[in-house]
């Protein structure tokens, strides 16, 4: 089994993902292979199997009927799989729904560093690029809303900070403003780390889905707001 770390850092952002990628390597039988190792590649290969069956019942059965109203053990029975492998492989529906997100989170954090990139090349403003992030960001959620609705009920049981799902927003916005201090656009007396938890609370997935369906605002209401509270922090002109 070999590793391949995968590390994209941004030098504007105090902000770094890492992907690490697991792959087989090539090996060269020589006959001295027990049974018990075939029987143990054979587990590893239908534990994996067995995940992906998982996520793509999970994705139909979502797509067929919402997400709040597929259970766990309706998963199980249309992916005709044991609960105890279901919950084997996934604790609670949130992590499931986490996993299903995995790809679309990875996609639009690759847009934005990439766009950060050009901006900061640009010499945009760094309370710009965070006004510029958190506008996309209110549409991501939107789009995913329901997925990320039920992951967010998984980050009270989770240890660390770093494991929560909102966790490399939280990093992006920290480190835009952070990098904001220094360029000298924001005033002297802001609190940072609480700007940054204050600045991603409209677009937490609980709060968020409150402000749609109850409150009913619109998309365009919730990023104007957060450009206004961007435009608040800034050093006066």
């Amino acid at each position: 089994m070999c590793a391949k770390i995968l590390a994209d850092c941004s030098p504007f952002v105090n902000l770094f993902y890492v992907r690490v990628e697991l792959a087989l390597s090539p090996t060269i039988s020589l006959g001295i292979f027990s049974d018990s190792d075939d029987h143990e590649r054979q587990e590893r290969r239908d534990a994996v199997a067995n995940r992906q069956l998982i996520l793509e019942t999970a994705h139909d059965l979502f797509a067929q009927h919402g997400v709040a109203a597929v259970s766990m053990a309706d998963i199980a029975g249309a992916a005709h799989v044991g609960k105890g492998t279901l919950y084997r492989r996934f604790t609670n529906k949130g992590e499931l729904c986490l996993a299903l997100m995995d790809e679309q989170m990875r996609m639009f954090q690759e847009r934005m560093l990439n766009q950060m990139r050009v901006e900061s090349a640009e010499n945009t403003p760094y309370l710009d690029q965070l006004a510029h992030f958190l506008d996309a960001l209110v549409y991501f959620v939107d789009i995913h809303i329901p997925l990320l609705y039920e992951a967010a009920q998984l980050a009270p049981s989770l240890e660390s900070a770093a494991q929560r799902p909102h966790f490399w927003q939280y990093m992006t916005v920290r480190g835009l403003l952070e990098s904001a201090a220094r360029a000298g656009e924001l005033r002297a007396d802001l609190d940072i780390e609480f700007s940054a938890e204050a600045l991603l609370a409209p677009v937490n997935a609980q709060v968020f889905r409150y402000q749609r369906q109850i409150l009913g605002f619109s998309l365009e209401r919730i990023s104007a707001g957060l450009r206004t509270f961007v435009a608040g922090v800034a050093i006066a002109a």
